[in-house]
This record gives C-alpha cells, sequence and structure tokens, in this order.
C-alpha cells in the first residue's frame, strides 16, 4: 500500500496541472486539512484574519456523507502534503491510517482529544437491531456544545504550535507576541458556544416534554445527553439501514401516541418516508414533521451563502422547541 502510494504521489507531482484544493493557491502557506464541515468551520473561526495566511482546505465537499466517503488519490495526496490534518477519529475515518502514511504533517484526532467525552454507539429501546461489531463509540461529537468547546481549544492549541503568524500579525492583532494568539480567539469564539448551550438548557428545562422522537437515523445522541433528553428513535446514528420493520414502526407508533408528541423528527437527509408511515400508523395525524440538521452533508453553495456551525446549532435549537412542545 505504502509503495503504492509513493508512486502515485511521484506521477502526481510529474502530471499535475493545477494546485491542490485549497482557498488561495498559495503552496508557501501552511496547508490545513479538515475533514468534514464542523471542523472547517471551528478552524476559520479560530484562524480569525489569520486565515490569509494559511490554506484551508475542506475535504468532504458538494454534500458528501462521512459515513460513505472513499478519498480519491488526489485527497491522499493533499493529506499527505499538508501540515496539518483534522479528523473526528470514529469508524468513518478508518481510512485515515492509510492515509497518513505518507504524511510528514501533524494529525489531530479529535476524538482522541474529547477522552472520556466520548460515548459508546448504544442500541435505544425499540431501535433497529445493528451487527454485534463490538464496542462502537459514537463519532457524532460535533453535536454537543459541550464537545465543540473542548475540540475548539484542541484545535487553537495545536495551531499556536505551528509557525502560522508573526510577531508583527501578533502585534496587529493587539498581542504582545505570536504565542497563544489562536488560545484567544478560540476563548472568544467558544464564549458564544457557551451562550447558546445555556439556550439549550434553559429551553429544555422549560420544555413541557422531555422527549423526542427520531424516524430516521439517530446522530444527535450527545445532545439529548448533553440536556437529559429521552430519546426514541429508528436506527443508530452511523446505520446504513433505510427500513424499518414493522416491529420498530409499531413502537416508533405508540410512543407518538403514549406521549403525545407534537413532532416526529429527521436528519436533514431523510426523505421523510418512515416518518410518515409512523404518524400515518399512529393515532396522531397531526403531527408535524421537523428536520435537524446534523451537519454531516454540508455543501459548499451552503457555506458560501453563510452557513456556519453556530447558526446551525441555533436553528437546530428552534426545531429542538418546537419538538418540545414550546409554543
Amino acid at each position: 500500500m505504502k509503495k503504492l502510494f509513493c508512486i502515485l504521489l511521484c506521477l502526481y507531482t510529474l502530471t499535475a496541472c493545477g494546485g491542490s484544493r485549497t482557498a488561495s493557491g498559495d503552496t508557501d502557506k501552511p496547508k490545513i486539512v479538515v475533514t468534514i464541515f464542523p471542523l472547517y468551520d471551528w478552524t476559520r473561526q479560530i484562524l480569525g484574519r489569520q486565515s490569509a495566511n494559511v490554506d484551508l482546505t475542506l475535504l468532504l465537499r458538494n454534500g458528501t456523507d462521512m459515513h460513505s466517503y472513499q478519498p480519491t488519490v488526489d485527497d491522499m495526496i493533499l493529506i499527505s502534503d499538508a501540515d496539518l490534518f483534522i479528523y473526528v477519529g470514529g469508524e468513518s475515518d478508518a481510512w485515515v491510517q492509510d492515509a497518513l502514511k505518507g504524511a510528514s504533517g501533524r494529525a489531530l484526532n479529535l476524538m482522541d482529544a474529547l477522552g472520556d467525552a466520548v460515548q459508546i454507539e448504544e442500541a435505544l429501546p425499540g431501535m433497529e437491531a445493528e451487527p454485534d461489531d463490538g464496542t462502537a463509540y459514537d463519532e457524532h461529537i460535533w453535536l454537543s456544545l459541550k464537545n465543540a468547546f473542548t475540540c475548539c481549544h484542541a484545535i487553537a492549541d495545536t495551531l499556536d504550535g505551528m509557525d502560522i503568524i508573526s510577531a508583527a500579525d501578533a502585534s496587529a492583532e493587539g498581542y504582545a507576541s505570536p504565542f497563544f494568539v489562536f488560545s484567544h480567539h478560540a476563548d472568544e469564539y467558544t464564549v458564544k458556544m457557551l451562550e447558546l448551550d445555556a439556550r439549550y438548557r434553559d429551553t429544555v428545562q422549560a420544555a413541557p416534554l422531555k422527549s423526542i422522537l427520531f424516524a430516521d437515523r439517530f446522530p444527535f445522541r450527545y445532545l439529548a445527553a448533553d440536556y437529559g433528553l429521552d430519546v426514541y428513535a429508528a436506527f443508530q446514528g452511523c446505520s446504513a439501514e433505510t427500513e424499518a420493520s414493522f416491529e420498530t414502526i409499531a413502537f416508533l407508533s405508540g410512543k407518538l401516541d403514549e406521549l403525545s408528541l407534537p413532532a416526529v423528527l429527521t436528519t436533514e437527509s431523510a426523505d421523510g418516508r418512515l416518518a410518515e408511515t409512523v404518524i400515518r400508523t399512529s393515532g396522531r395525524p397531526e403531527t408535524e414533521i421537523l428536520s435537524m440538521n446534523s451537519m454531516q452533508s454540508v455543501t459548499e453553495a451552503e457555506i458560501a451563502s453563510g452557513a456556519d456551525y453556530l447558526s446551525v446549532m441555533e436553528a437546530n435549537l428552534g426545531v429542538l422547541s418546537r419538538a418540545l412542545g414550546v409554543a
């Protein structure tokens, strides 16, 4: 594998007619590659005005789902050439170990940075059974504002250890030295996370309901745990299944009736058919179908239109409040 990679790298170097997929194409700048949108947005927020001094690349673009992604040769070369590669570190990133064999820069595994905060992916009551392949950890770490806080400071610490910002740039930003500039940026950015986390907590505490029902995959385990919500769902967060059994549909429909929930939830990529079936099987035909955005397939067009991590999480709070019966 390593020999093949080196051959491909040489061929690419000899034949490539364009630069890598970066913001500026300036090969003299430090290159930072991140896998998915939340990590990309955290990094650009922490870089702040210093974004102009790096080539920051989002690897999974155009709505690519992290669960089905496989890197191309160009992607492998991009990672190999990066000064810093930031990734989640879950099961969907199994390909990363091969990619890093040819890399000389730093790599930041955010699930490692979270340590004991990482949760096991356990089946919920009524959920479709998954193959028993051993212990699996939930990789959707970014859907917890508390996790996001920790991850952002891990990114900032790594950036502070790189030669990105000069003393002159630091002085222009109001700092005495280039050390810890990115930690200061992270402090300012994560204050907004803490404020939004407090709004989530206040909303859940004031809500008349404390349960949510997903007729879909359920990647929001960390968010639900943060605020003490009870959850019923059709599939685990990384499940490849799309067809629910009669037993699962009956279970979810029964919970919808029992708890008098005003909404059935889906993720942004669902077609809504399972949610419609659950509602049709229940005795609550007036139930809404609402979507929460798990940020697993954000497109470049959405980024260009101003999408960012905090705005998506704020929109999710609005959806959650309706699902919990908040007027």
